[in-house]
This record gives C-alpha cells, sequence and structure tokens, in this order.
C-alpha cells in the first residue's frame, strides 16, 4: 500500500469519526467508512474466518466488525445525520 492511500485512510477514518460526532458530512463520511472496510476486509481479512478468534483456534481475527460498521454507515446513508446534525443546520441556511 502506498504513503498517500495509508495516509488517505488514516485521516478517513481519524476525521470521519469526528465528523459523524458533529453531524457534519454525514452521508460522505459514511459511504468513505463503507469503502474503507470494504477494502480492510477484500485486502486483509477476507483470508480469516467471519468471526472473532474467541477460543485462539484461528491465527487472524474475523471481519464481523467491519460489517457492522458498513451497516450503521448504510443506515447513515439513507437517514442522514438528523434532526440535531450540523448537516441540517447547513441546510437550513443555505436554503431558507
Amino acid at each position: 500500500m502506498t504513503l498517500v492511500l495509508t495516509r488517505t485512510i488514516l485521516l478517513g477514518e481519524s476525521l470521519g469519526s469526528l465528523t459523524l460526532l458533529a453531524g457534519f458530512l454525514t452521508r460522505f463520511t459514511a459511504a468513505s467508512l463503507t469503502f474503507i472496510m470494504l477494502g480492510a476486509i477484500t485486502m486483509v481479512q477476507l483470508t480469516h474466518r467471519l468471526f472473532m478468534n474467541w477460543f485462539g483456534q484461528q491465527q487472524g481475527e474475523g471481519y464481523e466488525d467491519h460489517l457492522l460498521v458498513m451497516g450503521m454507515a448504510a443506515a447513515l446513508l439513507i437517514t442522514g445525520g438528523g434532526r440535531w446534525s450540523a448537516d441540517r443546520g447547513v441546510a437550513e441556511r443555505i436554503a431558507p
């Protein structure tokens, strides 16, 4: 993986979670987190099983947490940030 891609993923994960907490750029951040998790599953986790290594029987960890993040991101893509999000405040100021 290149350095540029690594830094982009790092920024997407860290700043993306902060923007989700603030409710700013909710749908964009949810879509980017979906693609980041899909990339993590296909590039790293797909060789391991679905579930976590609870008993130490397999070599790596599963990818069910990635699927959970993708499911939450899909819900945010559909519903948006909600009533108290910064997205709604920006939208109300732009188009009254």
